[in-house]
């Protein structure tokens, strides 16, 4: 069954995921709304893993409202971390005020010492598309990259100012926002999601 046309429930709190997914679903005619918009609360994440998560969350939404919901677990793994701070990777950014991605990047620079560059990462994506029925469907993006201190670039959310995909120069966060949805770890997810579901 094709979703095109659709109106699909993302359920995020996250502002810069929701213009993201907007853009990326806009051709295929499908009307995004977040979590948030509706007035979802945000359900606890107790999983140690994306999958695990995201489940969570799209199960919790779909069953709230009745719709076909897309949820996402994503996060930021570092090699020289042992692949931290991954899903906890939102939680690294918590504290005083509430989430700050600035105190968050401090910490991973802070965490990575003097270990040597290139400081290899990679974003990782998990999509789960959930029906209100209990079941759903799971799809996976990574884009892999290196790790830069001093943060460079304004645009994107959380972690872009500090990553360099591979293959470029710039960080996600000196890219347009076209420039980054043709190759991040949530435009591969989707791709996958778009291939099976959209066309």
């Amino acid at each position: 069954m094709s979703l095109a046309g659709t109106t699909l429930l993302f359920a995020t709190h996250n502002a810069g995921k929701v213009e993201e997914m907007r853009q990326l679903l806009s051709p295929y005619g499908v009307t995004v709304v977040s979590a948030a918009e509706r007035g979802l609360p945000e359900p606890e994440e107790t999983e140690d893993s994306f999958v695990g998560n995201a489940r969570i969350k799209a199960h919790a939404a779909a069953k709230a409202t009745g719709l076909v919901v897309l949820a996402d677990d994503s996060g930021l793994c570092v090699d020289a971390l042992d692949g931290a701070p991954g899903v906890y990777t939102a939680d690294w950014a918590e504290g005083p005020g509430g989430r700050d991605f600035m105190r968050a990047m401090e910490k991973t620079r802070a965490a990575l010492g003097d270990a040597p560059e290139p400081w290899g990462a990679e974003f990782r994506c998990t999509l789960v598309m959930a029906w209100p029925d209990g079941t759903d469907e799971v799809y996976e993006g990574v884009v892999r990259g290196t790790l830069v201190w001093p943060i460079r670039g304004a645009q994107g959310h959380g972690y872009d100012p500090m990553f360099v995909p591979e293959g470029e120069d710039v960080t996600f966060a000196e890219m347009t926002a076209a420039q980054k949805n043709a190759l991040s770890h949530r435009a591969r997810a989707l791709q996958a999601l778009i291939g099976a579901r959209f066309t």
